[in-house]
């Protein structure tokens, strides 16, 4: 039984195989597509090291 899977980038459904060259992706199109978004920083993976609220701190500043 093969597993039943969506293309991340247009969401059709095709059975996750390694008979598709363009896996999770059913297509060239669509993979290119999605390098393209990662390509333009479409897709951001966000940065935690620096929150906001830790730059606002000023180092010198003794608390009470």
């Amino acid at each position: 039984m093969k597993k039943i899977i969506k293309c991340p980038s247009c969401g059709h459904s095709m059975p996750y195989s390694t008979d598709n060259a363009f896996r999770p992706f059913c297509s060239e199109r669509c993979k290119l597509i999605d390098l393209g978004a990662w390509a333009s920083e479409s897709y951001r993976v966000p940065d935690e090291s620096n929150p906001p609220e830790l730059l606002e701190l000023d180092p010198f500043k003794v608390d009470d």
